[in-house]
């Protein structure tokens, strides 16, 4: 989402980004939204005077049951669902976002401005809340699979070259992963909780990290390729059934008490 300005409608990051003031005065400055994840002890002025910290605004405003709304998003093996709620500040620019685990009951803040006469709902709020999730996996599995952070270098240039290989190497396989996920066959998931499992629940599409190890095959020589290709196609089985049980478990735990 761009402005005209080629500035970002929205910005979110997590509680280092949400201590910072200059940030959210910054985005203020430049009509940009923002939902920044912030701690318990946050304050926020919810009404003249009175700025209580944001755990304390959900004992005192939050206690009905109706104040929360269950919103579903969509992430890496399947939808996470959370309650939310939200509280509104003085100047109804400003709000608190609170996100409630539905199993745990476990809390988590967040302090979100809306710029004028931009009208959002409860769910574009949650959405871009949930945009960290997809950058933090990004991160990780840059780490894990393409050595984002395994550089030894002492140079500003040289550390650039090294981001922007390492990069390279999984957008890549990011997009012959994707062109591979348009041919595979449409995934075999349980349509209720008490589904007993097919005898064989299929392959998965092909990931980034199996399309990376497909490449690796030309450096690996100390095992035939015939001996790689059948431990890709062990793995692939094995995460179709463990996503069928995946699945299946949410729809269980989805039933009405």
């Amino acid at each position: 989402m761009v402005t005209g300005r080629s500035m970002p409608s929205w910005c979110a990051g997590d509680e280092v980004y949400g201590r910072s003031g200059e940030l959210r005065t910054f985005c203020e400055d430049n009509g940009i939204g923002y939902v920044l994840r912030v701690g318990c002890a946050f304050r926020a002025e919810l009404a003249a005077g009175v700025r209580p910290r944001a755990d304390a605004a959900v004992t005192r405003f939050l206690t009905a049951a109706r104040s929360w709304q269950i919103r579903a998003v969509a992430g890496s093996k399947g939808e996470r669902r959370y309650a939310w709620a939200w509280v509104a500040t003085t100047d109804h620019r400003h709000f608190l976002l609170i996100r409630k685990h539905l199993g745990t009951g476990e809390l988590a803040y967040h302090y979100y401005y809306v710029p004028p006469r931009r009208p959002v709902t409860l769910m574009t709020l949650v959405r871009v809340a949930c945009l960290r999730w997809p950058v933090e996996e990004d991160f990780g599995f840059g780490k894990d699979h393409f050595g984002l952070d395994h550089s030894q270098v002492r140079l500003y240039t040289a550390l650039l070259r090294h981001i922007v290989l390492t990069m390279a190497a999984p957008a890549v396989c990011a997009v012959t992963a994707g062109q591979a996920k348009t041919r595979a066959p449409q995934p075999i998931l349980p349509t209720r909780p008490d589904q007993e499992p097919p005898v064989d629940t299929g392959l998965i599409a092909p990931t980034v990290a199996e399309i990376k190890r497909l490449f690796n095959l030309v450096t690996r020589k100390h095992h035939p390729q015939d001996h790689h290709l059948k431990w890709v196609m062990w793995r692939r089985r094995h995460q179709a059934r463990a996503r069928w049980y995946h699945y299946r478990t949410r729809l269980r735990r989805n039933q009405p008490a």
